[in-house]
């Protein structure tokens, strides 16, 4: 215990936290904030102390999913993380680097070679991820299924609901790529297929979506046939790097965290390559706010193998060496935050179906990464891009006011639109 009784002492100074370790000695840390209760966890074994310790991001994650920490009531595993992260960031990163130079140097190596995705890891990458049951992800998303940040457009995201966030999401990217009736739109890494059938419904286009996970896939592919769409709406299990043809627009959301740095040259040559020369490509991916670095190792081995989260460096130089112009940056902050808080909710609701589904033991891993990814966007650096691509200036208008006016337009049209796929209804 002495490892981590080191450590929380260094960092905790703002509230209190008080730890009972598997032998029943107490520890104190902080000093308590007037009418708030103190956070308190229990370590049932006796390794637990020192796993968490060595590795704090790898340990306390595995420590929570085996049972080994456990947090009293009324805080849960969100109030902990939050905490702690709370404190750790107004000390700044060298407090927290309990890792020697070797062992973060032997971390980064490890997470270099995990975004290597060949055509074989990226499908077994994206289907480890992806490829859960439908009601998993039914419990947590909106009922459109949109896994990736919604858009909050009040300073108080509690006067949003989740689905309507998302939907001003998809209004948002919608605009971003000046579309007009009758275009070809390649979207790559469709997921559930939501935004390609909105993107269809609001401007007729024809949408071409590709991913790697066999039940999005064929998820997408019910909904368009039950909405009478799939004549123009068509979803392929598919890699990026095969599809084959021209677009007047592409999307990505989601997208390039998945394709590791190694990669981006691949991809913005292929993406070069498929779209017309007067075309928009619109990508919209988490991001760093600041150098570029590494993705943890718990993060690579439970949710995203293979994952990595840019930095806007990243993305820009590499573009630009493919005959890229970046014509729009957006830096989306607290949105996916306020987004995570609401899927962790969800899945706490749902936690009695979600472990009849798996276990306990992933119900608690699943609550981790969604408290501990909001923590990141929060209280860390992380934020999404929202990033515009042209290769001829003079396809999109001269001021950056369309965006605006077009993002209102379609929110006019409705807050959640009747065009919603249900597959209860529709089984039915």
């Amino acid at each position: 215990m002495w490892l981590l009784d080191k450590f929380l002492a260094k960092v905790i100074k703002e509230g209190q936290l008080k730890v009972t370790d598997h032998d029943g000695k107490e520890y104190s840390y902080g000093e308590a904030v007037s009418g708030d209760t103190p956070i308190c966890i229990r370590l049932t074994h006796k390794k637990a102390a020192n796993h968490i310790a060595r590795y704090p991001q790898m340990g306390a994650g595995e420590a929570f999913m085996w049972g080994w920490l456990v947090i009293e009531e009324p805080h849960d595993l969100r109030d902990m993380i939050l905490f702690v992260t709370r404190n750790t960031a107004k000390i700044g990163d060298s407090a927290i680097q309990s890792q020697g130079a070797f062992a973060r140097l032997v971390q980064k190596t490890k997470a270099k070679l995990d975004g290597i995705n060949l055509r074989t890891s990226a499908r077994a990458n994206a289907e480890h991820t992806y490829n859960l049951t439908r009601e998993l992800y039914e419990r947590f998303l909106d009922e459109d299924r949109q896994y990736t940040m919604a858009y909050y457009r009040e300073d108080d995201p509690t006067q949003t609901s989740l689905e309507q966030a998302q939907m001003d999401k998809k209004a948002h990217l919608a605009a971003k790529m000046h579309l007009k009736p009758g275009m070809k739109v390649l979207d790559i890494g469709c997921g559930w297929g939501g935004f390609a059938l909105y993107l269809n419904k609001m401007y007729d286009v024809e949408v071409l979506g590709v991913a790697l996970a066999p039940d999005q896939i064929a998820f997408s592919n019910e909904r368009a046939e039950a909405l009478g769409v799939s004549d123009k709406v068509k979803f392929e299990l598919c890699d990026y790097r095969d599809v084959e043809g021209q677009f007047d627009r592409i999307s990505s959301v989601g997208l390039l965290e998945h394709v590791g740095t190694i990669h981006y040259p691949q991809f913005f040559e292929h993406t070069n390559r498929l779209l017309k020369p007067d075309g928009v490509m619109i990508s919209h991916c988490c991001g760093r706010a600041g150098p570029p670095g590494f993705t943890d190792a718990w993060t690579r081995k439970y949710i995203f193998p293979g994952g990595y989260i840019p930095a806007l460096s990243e993305l820009v130089t590499q573009s630009e060496r493919f005959g890229w112009q970046v014509m729009d940056v957006e830096a989306m902050r607290f949105h996916y935050s306020h987004t995570l808080e609401e899927w962790y909710k969800r899945t706490v609701m749902h936690r009695e179906e979600i472990t009849e589904m798996y276990d306990e033991v992933f119900y608690r891993m699943w609550l981790f990464y969604l408290a501990g990814a909001e923590q990141s966007f929060r209280n860390g650096t992380m934020v999404n891009w929202q990033i515009q691509y042209v290769k001829d200036r003079s396809a999109i208008p001269m001021t950056r006011e369309y965006i605006h006016h077009e993002s209102e337009r379609l929110r006019s049209i409705g807050e959640i639109p009747s065009w919603r796929f249900d597959e209860r209804e529709a089984a039915e």
